[in-house]
């Protein structure tokens, strides 16, 4: 069964179908109540006509013989007298119930008594004058077998007040045949039908279904296909239909494009990192060679240096592999000020220019930043490097402004890559691997903050890092 089941398509279909079902079933049973709660309101009214005229000629002093309505022809008709004995019937009347009394055949009247019950009750009642009718009816469901023939009847009673003969009830029958065929009509046509409509949504939205889910069949293909070859220039097919499928494809070919230039960026990392090591390493190898053959031309500055340069590269990587395992910042508060002097502390031509500003973080993230910023500033200023915290609305903006040459503003993006260096930092020694400014960038982005080059105020490089505020 869970296998029958297991696709959309056939969840959709029985969804449909059970829902269509309980619909028609509800909608069915409705028609029914109504129809049949119809047509015996009419054979009601009927039976109430019926039972009115025959009142009407008994309030008009009829004779019971000469009652028109006890001919059989419009239904079975009983009249009964103020203690319930049956003073006329209709002719060829020979069952009746549903009525107040089952007899079929006349009794002889009796005098009422001055102290008979029923005098009491009819003095309950609100008295009729003579000759009039009561204006309301009460009706009843039974059967009557007229001539041979049973049927079932609804019957309409209705008081009178007569000038002779007292107080009567009239009992008139109006056929419920046609009900009964109706509704039975009406459920015959309902069970045939109600199948066939139910086979019509099944497989009117088994082919829909399949229609719509065609194009994801191709997605998760190509998918499949992708995930084999490891090619992730490979895109899956976009329908031109414009809908939630089309916009699955869509999301689908954004998630491959981003999740290639991820893989290619990782690729990229890793050949640059080895370039990278590579130099130093293979000086510092170089360098313990020579050392070892001949220990008067040990340097040991160029050793040590080479092994410091190894081990911030190494610091950078795995700060950098944190931040893509997208390690999240703590929950400090953040002093920007204080922390700017003392990243500023012990630099020379560095000024500080700062009011208190607080932001939540990484308190060894942000003075991460600040140092390279710092160290930035100082490789290519001429004299002097200024730093200014404020705050503007609702962010804390750290300033770092050299006097230098600034940098070219078709590069201010691009020197946020990682280990892309300008020419101008390629020809100094302590250029760096080109890592400190994308370190810098990811780390004001996992804050919730942005970080930007521009023209500083002495025509040299400013970098302004913007936080939200603590």
């Amino acid at each position: 069964m869970s296998r029958l089941f297991g696709s959309v398509r056939a969840r959709a279909t029985l969804g449909a179908t059970l829902v269509v079902a309980v619909a028609l079933v509800a909608a069915g049973a409705a028609v029914l109540l109504s129809l049949r709660s119809n047509l015996i309101g009419e054979a009601g009214t009927q039976a109430e006509r019926s039972a009115r005229a025959v009142a009407s000629e008994l309030a008009a002093g009829t004779p019971y013989d000469k009652l028109s309505g006890l001919d059989g022809d419009d239904g079975p008709v009983q009249v009964l007298d103020e203690h319930g004995r049956l003073v006329a019937a209709s002719e060829d009347l020979e069952r009746i119930s549903g009525t107040d009394t089952d007899r079929v055949k006349p009794q002889p009247a009796v005098k009422p008594s001055g102290g008979d019950d029923d005098d009491d009750a009819d003095d309950a009642a609100e008295p009729l004058e003579a000759g009039e009718i009561s204006g309301e009816s009460v009706f009843s469901n039974g059967s009557a077998t007229i001539d041979g023939d049973a049927e079932d009847y609804r019957f309409a009673a209705v008081e009178v007040e007569t000038h002779d003969r007292g107080h009567l009830t009239v009992y008139a029958g109006s056929p419920l045949a046609a009900e009964h065929g109706a509704v039975r009509t009406a459920l015959t046509v309902m069970l045939i039908g109600f199948p066939l409509l139910l086979g019509v949504v099944a497989a009117v939205t088994w082919l829909v279904t399949r229609r719509a889910l065609r194009p994801v069949e191709g997605i998760r293909r190509e998918m499949a296909a992708i995930t084999q070859s490891e090619d992730l220039a490979r895109r899956v097919p976009e329908p031109d239909t414009h809908d939630e499928i089309a916009r699955l494809a869509s999301t689908t070919n954004e998630t491959l494009a981003a999740l290639e230039t991820s893989v290619e960026r990782q690729r990229r990392f890793v050949a640059d990192a080895s370039h990278e090591l590579r130099s130093p390493i293979a000086s510092l190898r170089t360098q313990l060679e020579v050392a070892a053959a001949h220990p008067e031309l040990l340097d040991l500055d160029g050793a040590v240096e080479d092994t410091v340069r190894l081990q911030r590269l190494a610091a950078d990587l795995l700060l950098l592999a944190r931040l893509d395992a997208g390690e999240r910042p703590g929950g400090a508060r953040v002093d920007l000020a204080g922390l700017a002097r003392e990243a500023a502390e012990g630099r020379t031509g560095v000024t500080v220019d700062a009011e208190p500003v607080e932001v939540t973080g990484s308190r060894g993230q942000l003075g991460r930043v600040l140092a390279n910023l710092l160290d930035n500033a100082q490789r290519h200023a001429r004299a002097a490097v200024t730093v200014h915290v404020r705050r503007e609305g609702d962010r804390a903006v750290v300033g770092v402004a050299d006097d230098g040459d600034g940098v070219p503003e078709d590069d201010r993006e691009r020197i946020f890559e990682r280990f892309v260096r300008l020419d101008a930092a390629r020809s100094r020694d302590d250029g760096g691997a080109g890592l400190g400014l994308a370190i810098a960038r990811d780390v004001a982005v996992r804050h919730g903050g942005t970080l930007t080059a521009g023209r500083g105020p002495a025509g040299g490089a400013l970098f302004e890092l913007r936080l939200p505020l603590g």
